[in-house]
Order: structure tokens, then sequence, then C-alpha cells
């Protein structure tokens, strides 16, 4: 085998040029500029961004990243970062330097508890962090220190219990600890009419939803497709116009009946006789 090859264990992916980044840059409506790198095949941290970091934005999201690097730490104009939808298993301890970061998505990885550093601790300014869909068997305490956090994301991992500095965060707003192994939800067998627990609509395209996403919407709507199916439409209502309720009719009638009952002249009425056969 020829030196050189073979060496890499994980997708080699497409390689991004300085030429790609710089045109991959976006000025967003509040003057920041976001480096549009979604979805580009993209398996290992372009060096090249480096010539970039005074950026406000990254998105990286729907990649092959399996790391970090510690180079992170040069981005520290950064506010709002996207990894989502990646292989990411652990985070360096560089990423708690990024003190202006106010939005981390790391949805949808490979993300341990061993691979979330103390130093995400640091990020006192962030304001949403999304950490859903990945192997989290439990959460550190210290995450409580993060007193600015509105939004945190915990859905679909493998946690047991919420660590109560986390729970009393004091801006908290929204906190999505759905599809977990948490013993509160395990005292919810009966079931719960799912129209009436839809708290948000989003409406978003087809070309903005991750596969694992896309899929799991498909798969919801075929199941309400399935459930218009079996409810039977206005043509096959049954027709119960030939039948009369008895007390509706009496009740319809019951005026009609009293004025016969009233003037006997009108109406002849008729005394059985006994002796009529």
């Amino acid at each position: 085998m020829p030196k050189g090859k073979g060496k890499g264990k994980g997708p080699q992916g497409k390689r991004i040029t300085l030429k790609v980044a710089k045109n991959s840059m976006r000025v967003l409506f509040n003057g920041r500029r976001r480096l549009e790198l979604s979805k580009m095949g993209i398996a290992v941290f372009p060096k090249c961004l480096l010539e970039l970091a005074d950026v406000e934005e990254i998105d990286l999201s729907r990649n092959m990243l399996r790391k970090i690097p510690n180079i992170i730490e040069k981005f520290q104009n950064l506010m709002w970062l996207d990894l989502h939808s990646n292989q990411i298993d652990e985070l360096p301890p560089e990423i708690g330097t990024l003190r202006n970061l106010t939005y981390l998505n790391l949805c949808n990885n490979k993300l341990t508890t061993k691979g979330l550093p103390e130093e995400l601790t640091l990020l006192r300014n962030l304001r949403t962090l999304n950490l859903g869909l990945n192997c989290l068997e439990s959460i550190p305490t210290t995450l409580g220190s993060l007193k600015e956090l509105i939004e945190l994301g915990l859905f679909d991992n493998s946690l047991t219990i919420i660590p109560k500095s986390v729970k009393k965060l004091p801006k908290i707003e929204r906190m999505n600890v759905k599809r977990n192994p948490l013993p509160e939800f395990a005292k919810e067998e009966e079931p719960i009419d799912t129209i009436k627990r839809i708290e948000s609509l989003y409406l978003v395209e087809k070309k903005d939803l991750c596969n694992s996403c896309l899929q799991t919407c498909q798969g919801e709507r075929d199941e309400l497709h399935k459930l218009e199916d079996m409810t039977p439409g206005p043509s096959e209502k049954p027709d119960f116009t030939s039948l009369i309720t008895p007390n509706s009719t009496a009740i319809e009638n019951q005026e009609e009946w009293r004025i016969k009952d009233d003037n006997p002249s009108n109406t002849p009425r008729h005394s059985p006789d006994p002796e009529d056969p």
C-alpha cells in the first residue's frame, strides 16, 4: 500500500478553501457576518477559517465533523455557533473562551457526558443551548451557573435526573427534556391527546431540515393521513332521516293535540262501544 493511503479512519469529506469560505459569507439584517457552511460535506474543521476569525456567526450544521479543534478559541467575536447534525463526540476546553457566545446548537451529535468540558460553564452570556439528540446520561450541575440561559434543549438523551441547579436557572423559559427516562415521565402512563400537547407550531421548508428531523416529520404526517382516512367523511355519515324520534314528535305535536282536545267539535271523537265486536 502506498504511503499516506488509507491513513484516515473517518470520512475525508470536502475540502473547503479560503475562496469558498469567503463566498459563503453573508451579512445579516442586524449587521452580523455569518459563514454559511451547512451541508457542505465537511469532515474536518477548515483551518482556512482562521483568516475569517473575526466573524460573529458560523453555521457548520449538517456536516460530518467529529471534532472541534482547539483553534476555536481564535474566534473571539463569535456570538452564534450552529454545529447540529454532525458526529461530534466531545468539545475542547477552549470552547469556554468564547465569552461573547449567546447561541450554541449541538443537537443531533454523539456527545457523551464525558465529552462536555467544565469550561462550557464559562459561557456566561449564553442564552440558548441545545444538547438534544445526543448520548448524555447526565448533565453537570455546573450548568446551573449559566444564569443568562433562556432556552435549554435536553430532549432525546438518556438522562435520569435533571440537577436542581439547572431546574432553578433564574431566566429559563423553555427547557425541553422530552423522551428521556426520567422518573417523573415514567408515571405518566395515561394516553395523552396529541392535539392538546401542541405548544408551538413552526413552519419550515424541507430543505431546512436535517435527515433525522425530516424522517420524523414525514412519519408523523403519514400517521395523520391514516387517521384522516379512518374518519368518515360527509358522504359516509349515516343517514337517519327516515327515522322519527318519538319524544321529539310528541313535543312537536303537543300544541296540535292540545288544540284538538280543547275543541271537540272540530274533530269527531269515537267512543268505543263495549258491544262492538
